[in-house]
């Protein structure tokens, strides 16, 4: 079977997303292991924080290089009820992709405090001032979020399986 792959520049971005999104989940989650006001935790939440902010920038130049390339087509051609779960799913990771950040940024604001500078004491400046009830609807959506996006994301993985090793296509190598 031959395979029509993606632009290189396509597969470049959806890999360096997903490795973002791994490492702002480990940032995350693994911060803990660390004592507070050591240097490793204290450049942790900087570091998630920039990894969400690269992988929404990555949208615009994804969406770009999709409506430029297009998507290649599936050998053998998806049943139409698997071709509308992955389009839901898509939607669902890219929604996910844009709102995760925002709520980030609101966040850090919402505190009163600016973006950080990885490993520098410099921080872009709020710009609006604190309020504790934006604060709190905005860190639990982003918890709440990434929860569900653990679900969502493995999802993502298994219908990559799925298509590799139960429906023997092409989908995953297209992305390879």
């Amino acid at each position: 079977m031959s395979t029509i792959r993606y632009a290189a520049s396509q597969r470049w971005i959806h890999w360096t997303v997903a490795g973002l999104v791994a490492a702002a989940y480990a940032l995350a989650e693994f911060r803990g292991w660390f004592p507070r006001g050591t240097p490793i935790r204290s450049a942790m939440m900087p570091l998630h924080f920039w990894a969400g902010i690269i992988v929404m920038l990555l949208l615009l130049p994804r969406f770009a290089l999709r409506a430029r390339h297009g998507v290649p087509p599936v050998t053998p051609p998806l049943p139409r009820w698997e071709t509308m779960l992955g389009s839901l799913t898509h939607v669902a990771l890219y929604a996910f992709l844009l709102v995760q950040p925002i709520l980030g940024v609101l966040i850090l604001w919402s505190e009163g405090r600016g973006i950080p500078v990885p490993f520098t004491s410099l921080a872009i400046p709020p710009l609006f001032a604190p309020g504790a009830a934006i604060e709190d609807v905005a860190e639990d959506a982003h918890k709440l979020l990434a929860s569900v996006f653990y679900g969502v994301i493995g999802l993502h993985v298994l219908a990559a399986v799925y298509h590799r090793w139960l429906r023997r296509d092409d989908v995953m190598q297209r992305m390879l």
